[in-house]
């Protein structure tokens, strides 16, 4: 059973415009990432946003009833995750960490 607020890990991405296409195959919601994430319970899905006023900005949300769930994909698949980072790896200019939010419930 897990507890606690749904949680958001947000991530953004700058990608170069050779990279587009393939990052946001690779980072979509039906991309690589989202097939590695649906091995675990808990994962409620993807969003890949592009901003429109900074050309190769992306940031990426993804979805998990719980931080608990997270990290139990975290034990199970930590090194698939790592596999996968590395081969996409090429595809981004830069990468930044944003952080992990909870859903506050709100309308």
């Amino acid at each position: 059973m897990t507890t606690g607020p749904m949680i958001v890990r947000v991530w953004r991405y700058r990608v170069d415009a050779p990279q587009r296409a393939e990052f946001e195959r690779r980072y979509g919601a039906d991309g690589d990432w989202a097939q590695l994430f649906r091995l675990a319970d808990g994962y409620l899905g993807t969003q890949l946003l592009r901003d429109p006023l900074a050309p190769g900005t992306y940031l990426t949300l993804d979805r998990w009833r719980s931080d608990s769930d997270f990290q139990a994909f975290q034990a199970d698949h930590g090194a698939q995750y790592a596999a996968l980072d590395r081969a996409c790896d090429a595809l981004t200019r830069e990468e930044t960490d944003l952080g992990q939010y909870e859903d506050t419930g709100g309308a």
